[in-house]
């Protein structure tokens, strides 16, 4: 893996000495200042990933890389999305993202799993995805013990009909337990099934469906400041349209699909699009790993 940007002729050499910042003696961008030391991983060569060598980054620099911005005074939440789309705009291929993933891909997926305190995806996305509860890893224990955090993100489904299999192990035996998100006219037997199943409800609107701003609040309420979401595409629509999203990571696969695949958001277009800064660009094997802030 290459850092591509921020880069100038100084960090095209090498990188920089200790302390030195980053390019230039810069400093590092808002958010990029966790130590890899934190992580196990002292002593690791081009720890802040300067320079042209390509190379596997270990989990502490990936962590460095993608840590969240400090919260400030009251615990702002931050939400970023993750997501992963091919050359010619597909999200998927064949109703799953993993064919146009890769390994560098998924050691950023669970490295941002492993930084936040709360995924964030929508229920067709749980169904299509096959998705199981978030794991505990070794690698960062420390870390987010220090940092306040579980052992394991937990997982927040967002979901108007609860149209759930409430036996799968996402819902019976998570390490935290399962949230989901839901409006206030939810059916009521289903919001039954979800508790009964261990999940813990959460309302988040007042009719069937889930308002995006008032979901993020409710998260923050329940002490879930680093917010990160997976999508699908029509939740990450609904959460642009709602202007709450702060951060795009986005993988662009080195891959054409063609047909009719989704993009990484869906939903009815925005007035005026929302504008975004890049602020890191990484790459491994033809893949990029862009990484955008609200402008």
């Amino acid at each position: 893996m290459r850092r591509l940007f921020p880069v100038t002729d100084e960090t095209a050499a090498g990188a920089p000495a200790p302390g030195a910042g980053g390019p230039s003696g810069a400093p590092e961008p808002s958010g990029a200042t966790a130590a890899p030391e934190a992580y196990g991983t002292a002593g690791a060569a081009e720890p802040n990933g300067f320079g042209h060598a390509d190379r596997e980054w270990s989990l502490g620099e990936l962590a460095a890389a993608y840590a969240y911005p400090d919260p400030g005074p009251g615990g702002r939440p931050w939400l970023r999305a993750n997501m992963v789309s091919t050359l010619d705009g597909a999200a998927q291929h064949e109703g799953r993202s993993q064919p146009i993933s890769g390994a560098a891909d998924m050691r950023i997926f669970g490295t941002l799993r492993a930084l936040a305190d709360v995924v964030v995806v929508g229920a067709e996305t749980v169904r299509q995805e096959g998705y199981r509860p978030a794991r505990a890893r070794a690698e960062f224990a420390a870390a987010r013990k220090a940092a306040g955090q579980g052992p394991a993100p937990a997982i927040a489904v967002v979901t108007a009909g609860l149209e759930l299999d409430f036996g799968l192990p996402l819902f019976t035996s998570p390490l935290v337990p399962t949230l989901v998100l839901t409006g206030a006219a939810a059916p009521p037997d289903r919001v039954a099934a979800a508790e009964k199943a261990g999940a813990r409800v959460v309302v988040a609107g007042d009719g069937t469906g889930v308002d995006p701003a008032r979901a993020v609040r409710a998260l923050a309420g329940l002490g879930h400041t680093r917010l990160l979401t997976e999508g699908g595409p029509r939740l990450l629509g609904q959460l642009v349209a709602a202007d709450v999203l702060d951060e795009l990571c986005l993988t662009v696969s080195p891959l054409l699909a063609a047909g009719g695949a989704q993009r990484i958001a869906g939903g009815p277009s925005l007035a005026v699009p929302r504008r975004f800064a890049l602020v890191s660009l990484l790459e491994e094997e033809g893949f990029l790993f862009g990484r955008y802030r609200r402008a």
